[in-house]
């Protein structure tokens, strides 16, 4: 008996989840990013002193909430995503529903910091620490606005409450890309706002 359970999962394939297509961006992006994320420590390590009084002008509160809403967002996309698999369509629709309100909760803290420092006279020509702080977070926040239209997407097809096994590879993708920024974000939250 315990035989033949081993065969049958030996002959069933392991199915990576979603589509090639968005590993293949992922691993793009990750490597973008660690180019990024290296010029940005080679440039701290040129002028330590500029980026540690640069850095202490950072508001930490507002990159923690936004670690803990992006962390509350994969929650929401990854319970989100076993829902659908199991085609309860209507609970995956509210967890989306629920990633989608994270993300905006992470926009509107993002645009409050950038108009705080832009109010306080400081752009991208103050230093480089701020080159690179506008650069690396703007970039980031692109890829979070990109995450949101994929949820709006995610969550308009889930409204049908009608899950095809097509449509668990769209929703995976989507789960995956959305991983991907949260992600990058643990990463910039600690790279910009804390280490020194």
């Amino acid at each position: 008996m315990t035989d033949s359970v081993s065969e049958k999962q030996a002959a069933t394939p392991t199915r990576i989840p979603g589509e090639a297509g968005v590993w293949l961006f992922v691993l793009g992006d990750m490597i973008l990013f660690a180019v990024m994320f290296g010029i940005f420590l080679h440039y701290r390590w040129l002028e330590p002193e500029l980026f540690v009084q640069s850095q202490a002008t950072l508001n930490t509160s507002y990159g923690a909430i936004n670690v803990l809403l992006l962390l509350t967002s994969s929650w929401f996309v990854a319970s989100a995503v076993e829902r659908l698999k199991k085609n309860e369509a209507r609970e995956g629709h509210q967890l989306l529903m629920g990633a989608f309100a994270c993300g905006t909760g992470f926009s509107v803290i993002k645009l409050l910091e950038y108009s705080e420092k832009i109010g306080a006279g400081i752009t991208v020509d103050t230093n480089t620490f701020y080159l690179y702080y506008f650069f690396l977070t703007g970039i980031h926040f692109l890829h979070v606005v990109i995450g949101m239209f994929v949820l709006g997407y995610l969550i308009s097809k889930a409204r049908t409450f009608d899950v095809s096994r097509n449509d668990v590879a769209h929703y995976e993708s989507g789960g995956i890309y959305w991983h991907m920024v949260d992600l990058l974000w643990i990463v910039l939250f600690p790279l910009i706002y804390l280490v020194q």
